[in-house]
């Protein structure tokens, strides 16, 4: 057995705070296994049932409603099907002896009129467009469409969207809610400099104005479901998808400044090579910390997540690509068993294959005997 901090247990010092079994989380990784309306898959279920050994799950991002869909094939929780849907996900978890929080990911300026549910333009912050080719309907991919730019009204209903999805994933069974300000997504755009170039008071007038959404959206949810239930994601710098952070240090000190006195579940942050953000931010965030070390690089390593540990600068870690083709992730670690590779083709089809079928330590090791002995 590995002696490793990784293993220990996770108790939040807040009354109502986080209680974990160890201090390995799921980091959530979109897998397009739902329904053209929306709807997870019954396998879903089981692929987040078989990773029930971490001490918390977050899941794939969930679009809050129609018009923040990023992709065909994402899943909602919007409608009562979607949230039956994420029922059967949740009752799996608990059943299995786990703990999950789910994702609102509203894509903003992301998205495409043949990969949502409505057929809209998508909007954003501003009308700029977002590089790269989009997932759309028949498992085509099409060129990106310039969004539109959101009106004030657009801006607080999604705002309300995000409430009342929130409800929804508690209705659903969800231990939690994680508003996903990361990775080009809407709240990350409102952050962000070059996707938001208002002139209004959620715009580039100073950094109170670029990070009202971020609070609003936040303490919105917060309200709504209690800030005990709610988890934020964040990635500072993160360049994927044409974004760009020049100098994201006085914006995020100032947003956590905001938000750190509501008393959030957690606060889920990515690290990032050109600007440390658990460094600078660990001081600005009283509450638990997750730490992200892997984006946009290597996968995270079981000894780079003790490393974050030992140095202070997070509570829990997150791991996302050692997750999808080791279900029992925590187990290999603990026993220092070997990790399994993961099947590229079947990363975002819409079955069982390379989503559910990977072995569990022990089915791997009987199968490797048996080839043995025959």
């Amino acid at each position: 057995m590995t002696n490793t901090e990784l293993l220990t247990p996770y108790s939040a010092p807040t009354t109502h705070g986080l209680r974990l079994p160890n201090r390995i989380v799921m980091a959530p990784m979109s897998r397009h296994r739902a329904t053209d309306d929306g709807t997870p898959l019954p396998v879903v279920a089981d692929h987040y049932a078989q990773r029930a050994g971490a001490g918390l799950i977050v899941t794939e991002g969930i679009w809050p409603a129609s018009g923040g869909q990023s992709d065909w094939r994402i899943p909602g929780l919007e409608t009562p099907a979607h949230i039956a849907g994420w029922r059967a996900v949740t009752e799996a978890v608990h059943g299995a002896g786990g703990r999950i929080y789910a994702q609102l990911m509203h894509g903003g300026r992301k998205g495409h009129p043949l990969a949502r549910v409505d057929g809209d333009l998508p909007a954003g912050p501003s009308a700029v467009l977002v590089p790269g080719r989009v997932h759309v309907s028949g498992g085509r991919k099409a060129d990106p469409v310039v969004p539109r730019a959101m009106t004030r009204d657009e801006i607080h209903t999604a705002v309300r969207d995000h409430v009342t999805a929130a409800r929804n994933a508690i209705a659903a069974g969800f231990d939690g809610v994680e508003l996903h300000g990361a990775n080009s997504y809407l709240i990350h755009q409102f952050l962000a400099d070059n996707t938001n170039f208002r002139d209004d008071e959620y715009g580039r007038g100073s950094i109170a104005d670029r990070i009202r959404f971020a609070v609003e959206v936040t303490r919105a949810v917060a309200d709504a479901i209690g800030a005990h239930r709610l988890g934020l994601r964040l990635s500072p710098g993160n360049p994927q998808f044409g974004m760009a952070e020049a100098d994201p240090g006085p914006v995020y000190r100032a947003l956590l400044d905001e938000l750190d006195g509501l008393g959030l579940a957690y606060l889920h942050l990515t690290d990032n090579a050109d600007y440390p953000a658990l460094t600078d931010l660990r001081p600005h965030w009283h509450g638990t910390l997750i730490a992200n070390v892997g984006e946009n690089g290597d996968p995270t390593t079981r000894e780079a997540g003790e490393a974050v540990l030992a140095e202070g600068l997070a509570d829990l870690v997150s791991y996302g690509r050692a997750f999808i083709s080791n279900p029992d992730l925590p187990e290999r670690f603990a026993v220092g068993a070997p990790l399994q590779e993961i099947d590229a083709a079947h990363l975002y089809t819409h079955g069982a294959e390379g989503y559910t079928d990977y072995p569990a330590l022990e089915r791997e090791l009987v199968s490797a005997q048996t080839s043995t002995s025959t």
